[in-house]
C-alpha cells in the first residue's frame, strides 16, 4: 500500500495545538489594508481556532488519514 499524503494546502494553512484543537490565521490580511480601520486591522491579527465540526474533516486532511 502507498503511503497516505496529508493536503498539503491545509497543511500550510492550519496547526494542531497540543490538545488537539485546529488553529488558524484570520483571512483578508494580504493587501488592500489602507481601507481597512486600525480596529479591524488589529483584531485580524488574531487567529482562531476551527469549530468542533470542521476540526474533524481538518484534522483528517493535516494528518493524511
Amino acid at each position: 500500500m502507498p503511503k497516505i499524503k496529508s493536503h498539503r494546502a491545509a497543511r500550510k494553512r492550519m496547526r494542531l495545538t497540543s490538545s488537539g484543537k485546529v488553529k488558524i490565521g484570520s483571512a483578508f490580511t494580504s493587501h488592500l489594508l489602507t481601507n481597512r480601520s486600525a480596529k479591524r486591522k488589529r483584531k485580524l491579527r488574531r487567529g482562531g481556532i476551527l469549530s468542533a465540526v470542521d476540526s474533524v474533516k481538518a484534522r483528517q486532511l493535516i494528518k493524511g488519514s
